[in-house]
């Protein structure tokens, strides 16, 4: 049996589509927090369980008779800590023999403000006795191309990470090595880095829109103090904008490149490249 909590966010389904190609969907539990949101996958034959990261009573009743555990980090900033310690204890106290967990690349040396929780919830799984591997994503190309519109009718593609290089994959191709972790054998203890294949720069990025496109894009560098203002003025919250904000410096300081290659090992295939993943996003 295995589990996937947040499997109705965007990473966790794709985890369930990816895992549904080789193991039977009864075998399959969707810890989710709204079971609603999960008609199509309990149609499908997975089990939908009720998994709330703030109620201990739900992740216990969720993992009961769960071999191994995909705990995708939570996405409420400055609760994940708490939120994934009890996950780990429910898992414990369940008797899971596996827990793999969706970290941040280099999240033991990152300069990232949000690697602070993923190092604090790799702590916790050291101390829980039970066995792990860590699944360190860097960046999704999803990132980036999830905002092209105003990026097009502005001919602009604002940031504040340099020259940084960036080593992100398509989200599909960590959700595929998520499920192949979890029906490995002998992942226990593991760490992987996990990025794309090529590396690019905000610049390179601009240019390929631009290229598909057919129409003038750039890449406007800021300070992060004017992309924190930019971001808050066309709406997001401040905490959110200083987070992504915070991770474009980091961007510039290395924090998103890795050459290791070992998303593109544990595929077995390249991982998908960023033309690709703009050519989709432009589709839409």
């Amino acid at each position: 049996m295995i589990a996937v909590t947040g499997a109705t966010g965007q990473l966790g389904r794709l985890v369930i589509e990816a895992l549904l190609k080789t193991v039977p969907a009864a075998q399959i539990v969707a810890a989710v927090r709204s079971p609603e949101k999960a008609s199509d996958l309990a149609a499908r034959g997975v089990q939908i369980r009720p998994a709330d990261y703030n109620d201990p009573v739900t992740l216990d009743a969720a993992f009961a008779g769960v071999e191994k555990l995909l705990l995708i980090s939570s996405n409420e900033l400055g609760k994940r800590g708490v939120q994934h310690r009890a996950a780990i204890d429910a898992a414990r106290r369940a008797g899971v023999e596996l827990i793999a967990y969706t970290s941040v690349l280099h999240a033991d040396t990152s300069p990232l403000g949000l690697a602070g929780e993923h190092r604090e919830t790799e702590a916790a799984l050291r101390e829980s006795a039970v066995p792990f591997v860590v699944l360190r994503n860097g960046w999704y190309t999803e990132n980036y191309t999830g905002s092209l519109a105003p990026v097009l009718e502005h001919g602009a593609l604002l940031g504040d990470s340099g020259d940084g290089r960036i080593s992100s994959a398509a989200r599909a191709d960590y959700a595929e090595a998520a499920a192949a972790v979890l029906t490995r054998d002998e992942q226990a203890g593991r760490i992987y880095e996990l990025a794309g294949d090529t590396a690019y720069t905000l610049t390179d990025f601009a240019a390929e829109v631009a290229r598909q496109a057919g129409k003038a894009v750039v890449y406007r560098n800021m300070s992060e103090t004017e992309y924190k203002a930019a971001l808050i003025g066309v709406g997001l919250p401040e905490p959110v904008a200083e987070l992504i904000a915070d991770s474009g410096t980091g961007a510039a300081k290395g924090a998103l490149f890795d050459d290791s290659h070992q998303l593109s090992t544990l595929l077995g295939r390249p991982t998908t490249s960023l033309a690709t993943v703009v050519a989709a996003a432009l589709a839409k």
